[in-house]
């Protein structure tokens, strides 16, 4: 099995859920359960957020025109309904029920048609970040999927590479991937700590650092908060590792 996962960081303009969400950076979409057939997709979604954002949430899911999974820039003529299962102060859960047409493009659908069926889709969206990870057979043509995905995305989103591994390696860390980050995230963390931004006081700002590294600012303030996640999930889990070992002494 292998693991593919990459974010699309959309334009303004481009994608709703990307609009509200940036609107509203402390907002957070994942997705629960994701399932494509070839006309079809069902999936349930967990935002969480203060209430105007999770109000903004639903609207841009439940848009008539728009469906959140939909590449096409133009109406294409699907049919998506979405409704409220669950909210409280602050989280909301949707399920999304979507009818394509020949006209419509999303990532599950031109990952069936090129790493074939009984793909695994998990999706995290934040800012203009939607990030997705795959698990597929390895028997696809992954390098056939991407192009596929640029033609489809064209110029309403960037697409960046963040892993692609064996889900064994994956699990693990592999090597070139310290500490399970993605080279970008590395990168990203390495120059923070250089340039001075985790002194206290900072001695850059994100701004000024995503300047020096030629990103935007939102591309930069992404990548670390998915490095220093993984890093506090890491210790965390270490800790507890180290504290089952002594208790069994």
């Amino acid at each position: 099995m292998r693991e593919l996962v990459f974010a699309l960081e959309y334009e303004p303009g481009c994608n709703e859920v990307a609009d509200a969400l940036a609107e509203h950076p402390d907002a957070r979409v994942r997705s629960l359960s994701l399932h494509a057939t070839a006309d079809r997709l069902w999936r349930v979604d967990h935002a969480a957020g203060t209430p105007d954002a999770l109000d903004a949430i639903a609207d841009a899911f439940r848009d008539g025109d728009y469906y959140a999974d939909c590449l096409a820039t133009d109406d294409c003529g699907a049919t998506q309904t979405t409704r409220v299962l669950d909210r409280t102060s602050d989280t909301l859960v949707l399920y999304s029920d979507w009818e394509r047409t020949p006209a419509c493009a999303s990532v599950p659908h031109i990952a069936r048609d090129h790493l074939g069926d009984g793909v695994l889709f998990e999706t995290r969206h934040e800012g203009r970040h939607y990030t997705w990870r795959l698990i597929h057979s390895g028997e696809g043509d992954v390098a056939a999927f991407f192009d596929a995905l640029r033609t489809a995305v064209g110029e309403c989103a960037r697409m960046e590479m963040l892993r692609t591994a064996d889900t064994a390696a994956s699990a693990g860390g592999s090597e070139g991937d310290r500490n399970g980050l993605a080279p970008e995230q590395e990168a990203a963390l390495e120059a923070a700590v250089e340039h001075g931004y985790y002194e206290s006081p900072r001695e850059i700002d994100v701004g000024e650092l995503a300047a020096h590294l030629g990103v935007p600012r939102s591309t930069l303030t992404y990548r670390l908060r998915r490095a220093e996640e993984r890093l506090a999930k890491a210790h965390v889990a270490g800790e507890w590792t180290a504290e089952e070992r002594l208790a069994s002494r």
